[in-house]
């Protein structure tokens, strides 16, 4: 018996199996290659809390006031594209009340212009694209993409170096959930400053080559666990001079034990990491699921359809049985090859007229 297959349960199976194939193309190769930092960016994170600086007028050092640190983030696009990289500008100021807004270098107690270029896929430093500072590590401005339960290498720009941060369990920021990691950094030299002797406890000589320091209280961060970007950060910079070669601070720089995310970044910084997490989510896991089970049941009833089919030939037409020639109209056989008399009211239809074409 010969059946034919009908247009429907071919799309059915058409559609069942494109799915199949799409699935494991969105989780193995789509979704990878939507995992790459951003060269677009245009962020500003503010960070607070109280502590110490040099007040350069009273020429002393001032306690318990309010410190705001403000970090702006763009990318540079059109390097980035060049490049291949992600290249991004960061300028960071640290300032008291009376030098806000964070608008000038010259009010500021400390002002920095950083390039930073990282590959999109590790986030590993890239030395290229007039970099500055030339730095190393795994952790900066963001995480790598799926962020383990392990110690990373945060570049700490003051110290110039990498610091260790230990992982430390999850923690929630405006009710999303990251990875914790925290670390500290001993007092260090980094530098050195033409001062007033009086300052580094040497009255008698009008200037000195202090030593500068630097040390850091805590630093706490919490990445998205997906995107690796920080959600919330916390810091307590410590910066001294020294006389040369001693071993104790004589005059503090800025001082604080902690100072943090504000809630309004904290805020904006989750909505971000939710935001890109969700389209990661979406591709890499919601749709080849849902792709996949969705293809293997349209595939499987379309194979169930074109199986069944349905009869198209003559043996269920009027008086036609396979393989034999039609009856007569008195009950007898036809003549030689089974074959009715042309123009016979039994008369067997060409297959042509039946099958105008085969599917």
């Amino acid at each position: 018996m010969r059946r034919t297959t009908s247009p429907f349960s071919l799309v059915i199976l058409g559609i069942g199996a494109f799915l199949l194939v799409l699935a494991p193309m969105l989780a193995w190769y789509v979704e990878p290659r939507a995992k790459r930092t951003p060269t677009d960016i245009d962020t500003i994170t503010v960070f607070k809390g109280k502590g110490s600086y040099f007040d350069t007028k009273k020429i002393k050092t001032v306690h318990d006031r309010n410190l705001t640190i403000t970090r702006q983030v763009r990318g540079d696009v059109a390097e980035s594209e060049k490049s291949g990289r992600a290249v991004w500008d960061v300028s960071t100021s640290v300032d008291p009340d009376k030098s806000l807004p964070a608008a000038s270098p010259h009010d500021s107690l400390q002002w920095t212009v950083e390039r930073w270029v990282t590959d999109r896929k590790t986030n590993k430093p890239v030395h290229c694209c007039d970099e500055k500072p030339y730095f190393e590590g795994e952790a900066y401005l963001k995480f790598p993409f799926d962020v383990e339960k392990r110690s990373y290498r945060w570049w700490d720009s003051t110290l110039g170096a990498t610091v260790p941060l230990q992982y430390r369990g999850t923690k929630k920021i405006q009710g999303y959930e990251g990875y914790r990691f925290t670390g500290t950094v001993k007092a260090a030299k980094v530098g050195t400053r033409q001062v007033p002797g009086r300052l580094v406890g040497q009255p008698k000589k009008s200037q000195v080559i202090a030593d500068e320091m630097y040390a850091n209280h805590g630093i706490e961060l919490v990445a998205d666990p997906r995107t690796g970007r920080i959600i919330y950060a916390a810091i307590g910079p410590r910066k001294t001079l020294r006389a040369p070669g001693s071993d104790k601070d004589a005059t503090v720089l800025l001082d604080s034990e902690r100072i943090a995310f504000t809630p309004a970044t904290q805020k904006a910084q989750v909505k971000l990491a939710k935001d890109d997490s969700d389209r990661l989510e979406l591709v890499g896991e919601t749709l080849p699921v849902a792709a996949g089970a969705l293809g293997a049941a349209l595939a499987a009833a379309g194979i169930v359809l074109v199986v069944r089919g349905r009869r198209t030939d003559g043996a269920n037409g009027p008086g036609g049985h396979d393989g034999q020639g039609g009856h007569d109209g008195h009950g007898g056989h036809g003549g030689p090859g089974g074959s009715a008399e042309p123009g016979s009211p039994n008369a067997e239809p060409s297959r042509s007229a039946l099958h105008p074409s085969t599917m």
